[in-house]
C-alpha cells in the first residue's frame, strides 16, 4: 500500500507533456488564426478606403449637375426679379404669393422652393471644396440625402491607384485593423480574467 501511495504522490508531481503541448498548440493556432484576421481585416478595410476618394468626387459632380440644372430653371424667375424687384427674389415670391390669382400664387410656391433648392445645392457644393478630409467628414455626417442616395445608387467600384485613394485606404485600412485587433485583446483578456476568476473560486472550495 505504502508504494502505491509513493507512485500516485510522484505522478502528481509529474508535468503533463501532451497537455502542455497542446495548450502551446492551441496558443499557436490562436496566433495564426489572429494574424490571418489582422490581414484579412487590413486587406477589407483598404479595399473600402480606396472607393472613398471616387465615391466622394461623385457625389461633388451630382451635387455640381443639380445646382446646374436647378439654375437654368430658375434663370428666367431672376431675371423676373432683377427687372421688376431689384433682383430681389424674396419680393418677387412675395408679390406672387399676395396675389389674387391662384395659378399665379401656385407659381409663386414654384419660384419659392426652386429658390431655395438653388441656395441649398450652393451651400453644398461649396462644403464639397477644400481638403479631401473635409470632404469626407462633409459626406459621411452632414449630405445631401437624395443625392447621396443617387450617388450610391450609381456608384461604379473602382481600384484607383492615385496617392489620395492610396492614402485613404491605408489609413481605413490600418484603424479598422487597430480596431478589431483592440477588440480582440480586449476579448481575450475578459476570457482570462473568468478563468482566472472561475480557478480561484474552485480552489477557495
Amino acid at each position: 500500500m505504502r508504494g502505491v501511495a509513493r507512485c500516485v504522490d510522484l505522478l502528481r508531481h509529474v508535468p503533463l507533456a501532451p497537455q502542455s503541448k497542446g495548450t502551446a498548440l492551441t496558443l499557436e493556432v490562436q496566433r495564426m488564426v489572429a494574424n490571418y484576421l489582422r490581414l484579412i481585416v487590413f486587406a477589407l478595410g483598404l479595399l473600402i478606403g480606396i472607393q472613398v476618394p471616387g465615391f466622394v468626387d461623385q457625389y461633388a459632380k451630382r451635387v455640381s449637375a443639380h445646382r446646374i440644372e436647378i439654375a437654368r430653371n430658375f434663370a428666367g424667375f431672376q431675371d423676373t426679379a432683377n427687372r421688376y424687384f431689384g433682383g430681389n427674389v424674396e419680393a418677387l415670391i412675395a408679390h406672387h404669393l399676395a396675389s389674387d390669382d391662384r395659378a399665379f400664387r401656385d407659381e409663386g410656391t414654384v419660384i419659392q422652393g426652386l429658390h431655395e433648392r438653388l441656395a441649398t445645392l450652393t451651400a453644398e457644393l461649396a462644403a464639397m471644396t477644400g481638403p479631401l478630409i473635409k470632404q469626407i467628414v462633409h459626406v459621411a455626417f452632414r449630405p445631401d440625402k437624395e443625392i447621396l442616395d443617387e450617388t450610391w445608387s450609381e456608384y461604379t467600384y473602382s481600384v484607383p491607384l492615385n496617392p489620395p485613394a492610396i492614402i485613404t485606404g491605408i489609413a481605413i485600412g490600418g484603424l479598422l485593423a487597430i480596431l478589431v485587433e483592440s477588440l480582440f485583446a480586449g476579448i481575450v483578456r475578459v476570457g482570462r480574467a473568468r478563468r482566472h476568476h472561475a480557478g480561484a473560486t474552485a480552489r477557495t472550495r
